[in-house]
């Protein structure tokens, strides 16, 4: 797409993703599973190919043409992400797999440097098990513990238990912008400054938040902030890990190997400079790329336009659902982005899901990987229906045909 969209126009932007021309089962594909994983752009499908194609050679220290071109786009591509993210420097821009590696990271390498026994870790009881099982691993190592900040029956953060919960004791608070299983969009602003209060750090995992809005790490304040490619219309298998300065400087490395260090001896090594600390081995090269171009693929959309357009899509399917008998929605905050779990009287949401893709409709189903906030809601996991800007009043239309249709089964 060369020309900016001024007016949100679904059908235009579609014809971007080849996978939407798909079909599935014999029907037209209806993509709902978007909380999983984003569908990608020509552009960003492009440019995975052109690097293979031209430029493909390992960055850095080449001293030849390819070598050169693969560094220039691969450190473009953290420039991109930085001014995406309003991060301070580049250095402060982490290559990682994804969300859940970016998380261990910091668990591993500052939480094991300065977590103790006695101390404490906050975590939400509707996180995802990337953001909750790292913290209980470098609470193992090092005797501290970790511990739940309480969500409501609507699938909302209980404010007033989290200030209860917050004291010295507190190191870290660990939380989803956005929950996965719900869409409940958490008031991290608030939970960032009360936490400041008490000394704690924060670590915000927006896998499911950057698709939606623009996110600015200076402004929130966060001491990190990670998120996938994958969700962000890029490709699987790479990640961005954002940390304050002071912050990653005193962090030791978490992996050895080559790239992250400054000189090797069998006397000793010396560590490299931010990043490249952090980044051991031979990245990703074509899927840092890959990101940069869906980055661009975003900046040069409305998305407020896009975010107005999908909210739309929640509200309507929403209102369908309230108004069939024997839905139940989970998750009904009233801060939500486009996911819309639910469950439908005497069907198993796994059976549910097997016949919904028979008709061509693309859901997720089961616990969605947050087994504690399931536990609480006493079920075993819902359907998940979530929405991207590329969604349309139609599909949703087709969603619930199709969830007719299988009822008959039941």
């Amino acid at each position: 797409m060369n020309k900016r969209v001024n007016l949100f126009d679904v059908e235009r932007v579609r014809e971007d993703f080849p996978i939407l021309r798909e079909t599935v089962n014999g029907h037209p594909l209806v993509y709902l599973d978007n909380a999983a994983t984003t569908q990608k752009p020509q552009a960003v499908i492009d440019a995975i190919v052109h690097y293979y194609s031209h430029d493909n050679s390992n960055v850095h220290r080449g001293a030849h043409t390819l070598a050169a071109r693969a560094t220039e786009k691969f450190e473009g591509a953290r420039t991109k992400v930085a001014e995406f993210l309003n991060a301070p420097s580049t250095q402060q821009i982490l290559w990682t797999r994804g969300t859940t590696e970016g998380v261990n990271l910091v668990a591993s390498s500052w939480g094991r440097s300065n977590l103790k026994a006695g101390d404490r870790v906050l975590v939400s009881a509707m996180e995802h098990h990337s953001n909750i099982v790292p913290w209980q691993m470098a609470a193992a190592a090092t005797g501290a513990s970790v511990e739940a900040i309480p969500v409501d029956e609507t699938g909302t953060l209980d404010m007033t238990a989290l200030n209860i919960l917050l004291d010295e004791r507190v190191k870290m608070v660990s939380l989803g912008h956005v929950s996965n299983a719900l869409g409940t969009v958490n008031p991290i602003e608030d939970v960032i400054a009360l936490a400041h209060k008490f000394g704690a750090r924060v670590l915000i995992d927006g896998a499911q938040a950057v698709s939606h809005w623009p996110v600015d790490v200076q402004a929130l304040g966060c001491d990190f902030y990670v998120f996938s490619a994958h969700k962000l219309f890029g490709p699987t298998g790479i990640g961005v890990l954002y940390g304050k300065r002071e912050l990653l400087e005193a962090m030791p490395p978490w992996q050895g190997g080559g790239e992250m260090i400054e000189r090797v001896s069998f006397e000793g090594t010396t560590y490299n400079q931010l990043p490249y600390k952090f980044e051991a081995g031979t990245p990703d090269i074509a899927g840092a790329i890959a990101l940069g171009a869906a980055i661009d693929y975003l900046n040069q959309m409305d998305r407020t336009a896009a975010a107005a357009h999908e909210q739309a899509v929640l509200e309507y399917a929403q209102e369908q659902a309230s108004a069939e008998q024997g839905i139940r929605l989970v998750g009904t905050a009233t801060q939500k982005v486009s996911v819309m779990s639910f469950l439908v009287e005497g069907t198993h949401p796994n059976d549910l899901g097997f016949l919904l893709d028979q008709q061509g409709v693309a859901v997720r189903t089961g616990h969605h990987c947050a087994q504690p906030i399931m536990e609480q809601y006493c079920i075993p996991g819902t359907v998940r229906a979530s929405f991207s800007f590329y969604n349309t009043m139609a599909e949703v239309d087709r969603l619930f045909a199709a969830l007719r249709k299988a009822r008959e089964f039941f």
